[in-house]
């Protein structure tokens, strides 16, 4: 029976993941547990606002941006905007000292 038959009549095939697993008792060692970092489910569906905007860039960085964005089956706008929007947080003050990240992380540095 070839594999479009047995899946044209709904007989399974076990080609994939023969070897059975075994599974025990022992104890997993040292164990760390990582915060959440995951955003929500309605963080994930909304989207932010977008304008659209005309913008004049080197030949050579949309070229860049074009070449990495088919390396990585995406957008090469998207890139662009994502490296925006990733300054942007970088440099947007900080609600508790009232100074950005970047500083933050410079005296950090120092």
């Amino acid at each position: 029976m070839n594999a479009a038959t047995a899946q044209a009549i709904g007989v399974k095939e076990n080609r994939f993941m023969t070897k059975k697993i075994t599974y025990t008792d022992e104890p997993l060692g040292e164990v760390e547990v990582i915060a959440d970092f995951l955003p929500s489910p309605a963080e994930l569906a909304l989207r932010e606002e977008g304008v659209k905007v005309t913008l004049a860039l080197s030949k050579s960085s949309v070229d860049f941006f074009k070449l990495e964005a088919s390396k990585h089956q995406t957008q090469y706008q998207r890139m662009i905007r994502r490296l925006l929007d990733s300054y942007v947080a970088a440099h947007l003050p900080s609600a508790k000292t009232g100074r950005s990240k970047r500083t933050a992380q410079k005296r950090v540095a120092v």
